[in-house]
């Protein structure tokens, strides 16, 4: 982020100074009070739990140099609060009040009031597909992690280098509204939108509403803007943008204007060829599941639209080997593991259980966990789960969850042949692993990420290595 003055974050916010000078500078924002980079703009949010405000004097002593408050309103309530949180500290005393305090009504719609972005947006793995893609020819800038809420997004654009020529924004949503507001702030060029699945069903009620709930990625986009859609989703294939702008399908079928075609799996990396128009450019993965495949598409949809031969594009493409949590494959040990930890949904749950299938090994082992936010269908959406085992065998699963166990269900209704137990703790599944792991074995570990399988993974690589 380019150093912005005090003064500057006062007409951007509407907020009012109440402590410290107009020609401060700040050179990043943060939200932890423990992290600092050294010249911050430290924002205090009020969780459920814990109120960030508790922590002014703390981010500055950290390397804060403003804060903004909505709890403070004068002078005197600064030198009030130092007093209290600085105690007999007399250094921290002093480096308090010399930051700038700024008064803000609301300090997350203050944080969201400071900035507005070019980009694209999609889901994890297609935001670093596209990143890759476009780094063919751009330098790009890519939400970092997984920050791509209310408070997330207007770090990730603050802290966009000069340098920069296209920035991939990864903008999700979980509640009604929330799409609107993180859009009116990201103000996007373009906009990727993957698919209309379950997750967060139980907050929006119906995938038609998740679908008017991400068009609102549309707020702030100029009239010229671009709506990239999967076309293999009914939903997202019969969508009409507002306001005359174009519409781009990608995706496997014969209606989408960048498709896939002639698509195989060696030794599961997806191989197919990508159309438009007269183009046909041959491409390879090297991420596994043929899934993955319309996110490439979308990728190389973007790249070309942006002024990027396929060719070019498609190059880069196949130099992107995943991201932590979503389908790493590792081996450790003589042991093939398959980390798709990070988060689950039953199209997700599926496709992971597609690559295992893939993969070479001894023995095919699945580690499940319970997928959540999928609604009053939630047991049925997992016996799903358990059907699609019955109809492609494993040598064995382990079932972590109450949710989980509904696999299990579905796995006995359907006669699969594959064994099943269900486990109760990751202290379980890790001796569960101990114990009956061998070399040649190939393992999945697939769940929502509050299920924390990913400790599980961190224990076999423990093991093994």
């Amino acid at each position: 982020m380019t150093g912005i003055t005090v003064k500057e974050l006062l007409e951007a916010t509407g907020g009012n100074l109440l402590h410290g000078q107009e020609d401060q500078h700040v050179k990043h924002i943060s939200l932890d009070s423990r992290t600092m980079e050294g010249d911050d703009l430290f924002v205090p949010i009020v969780g459920e739990r814990v109120d960030a405000h508790r922590f002014l004097c703390q981010a500055i002593a950290s390397g804060a140099a403003v804060v903004f408050t909505s709890e403070h309103h004068c002078g005197e309530d600064v030198k009030a609060c130092v007093r209290q949180q600085c105690g007999e500290n007399r250094e921290q005393e002093r480096k308090a009040l010399q930051a700038a305090w700024i008064e803000v009504s609301d300090t997350k719609k203050a944080l969201q009031d400071l900035v507005g972005i070019t980009g694209s947006v999609g889901k994890t793995t297609t935001r670093e597909m596209i990143a890759e893609a476009l780094s063919a020819g751009f330098k790009v800038y890519k939400t970092p992690g997984n920050s791509n809420s209310q408070v997330g997004v207007p770090i990730t654009i603050a802290e966009i280098p000069q340098s920069a020529e296209i920035g991939v924004i990864e903008l999700g949503m979980s509640e009604p509204g929330e799409m609107e507001r993180i859009a009116r702030v990201a103000r996007v060029d373009c906009a990727v939108m993957t698919n209309i699945g379950i997750a967060h069903i139980e907050q929006l009620g119906s995938q038609e509403c998740i679908l008017e709930e991400k068009l609102h990625i549309q707020e702030g986009m100029p009239p010229e803007g671009i709506l990239f859609l999967n076309g293999d989703d009914p939903l997202l294939a019969s969508v009409v943008p507002k306001e005359g702008r174009k519409k781009v399908l990608y995706g496997l079928g014969r209606d989408c204007d960048y498709r896939a075609e002639d698509l195989h799996l060696e030794e599961g990396y997806p191989v197919f060829t990508a159309v438009h128009g007269d183009c046909r450019v041959r491409v390879r993965l090297k991420v596994m599941g043929s899934h993955m495949v319309s996110n490439a598409m979308a990728a190389l949809a973007v790249a070309d639209t942006y002024g990027l031969s396929m060719e070019k594009a498609a190059l880069a493409l196949g130099q992107f080997k995943g991201y932590k949590g979503r389908q790493q494959i590792f081996e450790w040990g003589g042991v093939t593991v398959i980390d798709d930890s990070y988060n689950a949904s039953p199209v997700s749950m599926k496709a992971g259980l597609e690559v295992l299938d893939s993969v070479k090994g001894e023995r095919k082992i699945a580690v499940l966990a319970d997928m959540k936010e999928l609604g009053p269908d939630t047991e049925r959406f997992h016996a799903e789960i358990g059907a699609y085992i019955g109809e492609h065998p494993l040598d064995m699963v382990l079932l972590l969850g109450e949710l989980a166990a509904c696999i299990g269900s579905g796995m006995d209704e359907a006669r699969a042949a594959t064994p099943h137990i269900e486990i109760d703790s990751l202290a379980q599944a890790e001796k569960w692993l101990d114990e009956n792991i061998r070399e040649g074995d190939c393992i999945l570990f697939k769940g929502s990420n509050s299920m924390k399988l990913s400790e599980a993974v961190k224990h076999l690589k423990e093991t093994r290595s």
